[in-house]
């Protein structure tokens, strides 16, 4: 906390009467790996922490019910934002990813004139006063671009065609907007591209201007950090802190071992539905883990992994 709240302080001090703006436009690594810092594994350059690819694959075979329960039984209520629309509606649209952040606020021109100029001192390319590619430039493979739009409609709209396509390029995956799109015909014959957005507007951003990317930001009930871990499903997302992903991930696969299990008890007439759906005896408790120790198909976590489990839960 010392750390964030020094770079804070620095900051604060850059924006005092009579200097010029100091703060980056975006944040800072060492900003980063502050508001970060329970992950310990690797990075990228930006500090944002670096989520194995094969964990966010995983991911996608967790339930939002899952990952939701487990996420309030650690403390972290507010991280589920739901009712959103789909650019492409389908029941079994996913979505994962390492979030980038960015915070959009209403135009105002004396603000934006000094972006503009601190995003020269950085070296940034802007044409007619728009910073929102400034963001799309710094996306990389397995990024999802998490923007807050604050569900501005009319003028507001976090992408069209042209800026949709260059996220989907950068990324291979799509963005999530609280906020509206424009462009929604042409956004659909992108193959693979998909976006979870509040609501359509045909108009273009002009009433609304980027103030800062990879820092906190608020989507709807959410609280978000660059790189977080993004799991979005039809109407709902959840934004997971990268020190839990593995935690959540093996909980949803251990849950759905011990469901099988269950089913094929309930099938075979070993034990009842009431039975399974109780807590289990130690005799079921000890039926499980030869169960699970012989597994005939391809566990989902390594067989270390699946002992920890079973340590962890007391069978």
């Amino acid at each position: 906390m010392k750390r964030i709240a020094s770079i804070l302080c620095a900051a604060a001090f850059a924006l005092l009467p009579g200097r010029a703006l100091a703060q980056a436009i975006a944040g800072s690594p060492e900003y980063i790996i502050a508001l970060t810092a329970q992950w310990t594994g690797e990075r990228f350059p930006d500090g944002r922490p670096k989520v194995p690819d094969n964990l966010l694959e995983r991911l996608k075979h967790v339930t939002i019910e899952e990952c939701w329960a487990e996420l309030m039984k650690l403390g972290y209520q507010n991280q589920y934002e739901g009712e959103w629309k789909l650019l492409h509606e389908t029941e079994d649209a996913v979505m994962v990813g390492r979030a980038v952040t960015a915070q959009f606020m209403p135009l105002r021109p004396d603000l934006e004139d000094e972006i503009i100029e601190q995003g020269k001192k950085e070296g940034r390319m802007w044409q007619q006063k728009r910073t929102v590619s400034w963001v799309i430039n710094s996306l990389v493979k397995g990024d999802v671009y998490v923007a807050d739009t604050y569900n501005k409609e009319f003028l507001g709209t976090a992408v069209g065609s042209n800026l949709g396509n260059g996220v989907f390029e950068k990324t291979g995956n799509g963005l999530i907007t609280y906020g509206h799109i424009r462009d929604i015909e042409r956004l659909r014959r992108v193959p693979g591209l998909n976006i979870w957005m509040k609501d359509y507007d045909p108009s273009y951003m002009r009433q609304t201007i980027l103030t800062n990317y990879n820092v906190p930001i608020r989507i709807g009930h959410a609280t978000v950090l660059p790189g977080d871990a993004v799991l979005a499903k039809p109407g709902a997302v959840l934004f997971i802190p990268p020190h839990l992903v593995e935690h959540i991930v093996l909980t949803s696969e251990f849950t759905k071992l011990t469901d099988e299990f269950g089913e094929e008890m309930i099938k075979t007439h070993v034990y009842t539905a009431g039975e399974i759906d109780s807590a289990w005896s130690d005799e079921m408790n000890q039926r499980f883990v030869k169960w699970v120790r012989g597994y005939k198909g391809k566990l989902p976590m390594s067989k270390e992994q699946l002992e920890a489990c079973l340590k962890e839960r007391n069978f």
